[in-house]
């Protein structure tokens, strides 16, 4: 007859924690890969760690030095953690015996008393230099001032110098600083644009400022980074960085007024007698409501639904039919329109740009 296998307890307990230990080392490793990740496209998810405005770049190097430290951390507790796992493993001549108790040390307890707090202070004082370089810094004459509003799923930019009102999509030079202005409409926001700067709330009946100092042209992500209700993950933002001569013309292009294309007057109509001039503003027309994103120049965006979809004819069509399909939980209404108003309505919006 056949000796059964004897079963080894031990075998069991090392293979589990070998298991763990690869788990934590995969999992730092997947961290390790997000944090040096760069986008390869417009809808990557954007890198702190590649930063392209000034104060972007002080929050770059202050990160550094925080993982910097806190990874001494991790590879002096991991260590401690696996010679301990190896060296003081139980052993079948164990059973049964107890193990050598500890009264007390007071270099140990020294050590993982002062140890800690002195880490802690450094990491304090050098967080607070750098929020004080970041805040505190001068306002230059040449700074561009946008009023930044959050609401219910989407972004409102407004520059009061220059008589311009967008959604979603923020347009502001390169190399020249812009000072935001954070106000929210309805509940706590968030603004964050990774590589361009950090987080800063919107707060109801307060008034919150950033600034951001972008370094090179191009289009940088960014989202809400607060918890504000059903579509807080879809309220997205694009910030374009461009030349000075690109910028002004922008703002050329935005302070013209809206198109009026005759062939598409059944479409206007439509707009101007349904609840469409509630929500939504067009220069030259009686539409003048503030709930939604003003659409004098709509088409002049890439994007619909705060990000949610790209800007083009059929997800237009399917955005006023059904907003729930795009953005669920958003508070767009179905407008429910017969094909023929549908089509005419989605033409006359593609008029304005």
């Amino acid at each position: 007859m056949a000796m059964a296998k004897k079963y080894n307890p031990d075998r069991k307990l090392l293979v589990g924690r070998v298991a763990g230990i690869l788990t934590i080392v995969a999992g730092v490793l997947l961290a390790a890969r997000l944090c040096v990740a760069s986008p390869t496209s417009e809808n990557a998810v954007p890198s702190i760690f590649k930063p392209h405005s000034t104060n972007a770049e002080s929050l770059y190097h202050l990160s550094h030095f925080v993982l910097a430290i806190t990874g001494v951390i991790f590879a002096v507790v991991f260590s401690l953690l696996a010679y301990v796992m190896v060296k003081f493993r139980n052993r079948p001549t164990d059973v049964g015996r107890e193990p050598t108790p500890v009264y007390g040390s007071t270099q140990i307890e020294l050590a993982w008393t002062v140890i800690p707090i002195v880490i802690v202070v450094v990491l304090f004082l050098a967080t607070a230099r750098v929020i004080h370089a970041i805040q505190d810094s001068g306002r230059p004459a040449n700074a561009l001032e946008v009023t930044a509003i959050g609401h219910q799923f989407w972004w409102e930019f407004r520059y009061p110098k220059l008589g311009v009102v967008t959604a979603n999509e923020l347009h502001i030079p390169v190399s020249t600083p812009t000072y935001l202005k954070l106000l929210s409409a309805d509940t706590d926001h968030s603004f964050w644009v990774p590589q361009l700067g950090g987080k800063t709330d919107l707060i109801p009946n307060r008034i919150n400022e950033m600034w951001i100092a972008p370094q090179q042209t191009g289009i940088f992500l960014g989202q809400c980074a607060q918890y504000c209700g059903t579509q807080h993950a879809k309220m997205l933002l694009r910030v374009s960085v461009e030349s000075p001569e690109d910028f002004d013309k922008w703002v050329r292009a935005q302070k013209q007024p809206a198109i009026q294309d005759e062939t598409e007057a059944a479409g206007r109509h439509i707009f101007e007698s349904t609840s469409c001039v509630n929500c939504h503003a067009v220069a030259g027309t009686n539409a003048t409501g503030r709930f939604g994103p003003d659409l004098t120049h709509f088409m002049s965006r890439a994007t619909i639904a705060a990000g949610g979809a790209e800007n083009i004819k059929e997800n237009l069509r399917l955005w006023i039919q059904n907003p729930d399909a795009i953005k669920p939980g958003s508070l767009m209404p179905a407008m429910k329109l017969s094909d023929v108003d549908l089509d005419a309505l989605v033409r006359y919006l593609e008029t304005l740009r």
